[in-house]
């Protein structure tokens, strides 16, 4: 059996708020599998189902986002289950929008709902982190994660949601690295940025000009080509060895 936990804050309030795109990634692998009806059990909204061959439940904590580990923790030990038996998915700051990491373990890194999930269920559960990208400062991150996604992100937060639902049951049956490069293939260039969590795309560096060779300029002619080209109406020098050949040349005493 294995638990998958989308994390988020109950409420209508909240519902479109970027802090639950864990709840919405639950209720979109939900919609896409076959489920038994959500209903409330261990402080949260669950659901049974069967995925890769694995049994599923499905959970929504109710508890706000700060005590989501209560929830997962009592349904972790009534079914007699591990850490290592839970995936949780949840909003990443540091992460641009649409952009999917997974690890297991490791600091909570200021969410308050992995901080909860840590103390009540141990560390060592599956953490399926989904960018929302950073607003840019430290100032701005509360309204940032409680404010609603906006218009301009539907697009790639449905086309993330869909991934994460349709290729699931790769992650239920243990193939991380696969279930990440399907769902990296399925947004194509829609993440916001690369490598770069704010959500701003690198500009491109111009291309760097060709260096030119200048041109050598034109040598001086001498006399001998001056004469040859413009004929007898070439001025000779009056005096010195190169005016005698140049008479002789041009028949001139």
């Amino acid at each position: 059996m294995h638990i998958i936990v989308g994390l988020g804050n109950p409420g209508q309030q909240y519902a479109s708020n970027r802090h639950n795109i864990g709840f919405m990634a639950a209720d979109e692998i939900f919609r896409r599998h076959s489920f038994s009806p959500w209903r409330k059990k261990y402080k949260a909204e669950i659901a049974e189902g069967t995925i890769g061959g694995e049994k599923i439940l499905l959970m929504k904590p109710q508890t706000y986002m700060n005590k989501s580990g209560e929830a997962v923790g009592e349904a972790m030990r009534f079914f007699k289950l591990t850490p290592r038996d839970i995936t949780v998915f949840y909003d990443e700051l540091d992460l641009a929008p649409g952009k999917l990491r997974i690890k297991r373990g490791g600091g909570a890194g200021g969410h308050n709902g992995i901080r909860s999930m840590d103390a009540h269920c141990g560390k060592d559960y599956r953490r399926v982190r989904l960018g929302i990208g950073h607003p840019g400062s430290k100032e701005r991150v509360t309204g940032h994660v409680l404010g609603d996604f906006a218009k301009a992100d539907a697009e790639w937060l449905q086309q993330l949601l869909d991934a994460v639902a349709d290729n699931i049951a790769e992650l239920v049956t243990g193939d991380e690295s696969t279930y990440m490069n399907r769902v990296s293939l399925a947004m194509g260039d829609g993440s916001k940025a690369s490598g770069n969590a704010s959500g701003k795309t690198q500009p491109k560096k111009p291309a760097a000009a060709k260096p030119t060779t200048p041109k050598p300029a034109p040598k001086g002619k001498s006399h001998i080509h001056q004469a040859r080209s413009k004929g007898p109406n070439v001025e000779v020098p009056k005096s010195g060895p190169m005016a005698e050949m140049l008479r002789k040349l041009l028949g001139k005493e």
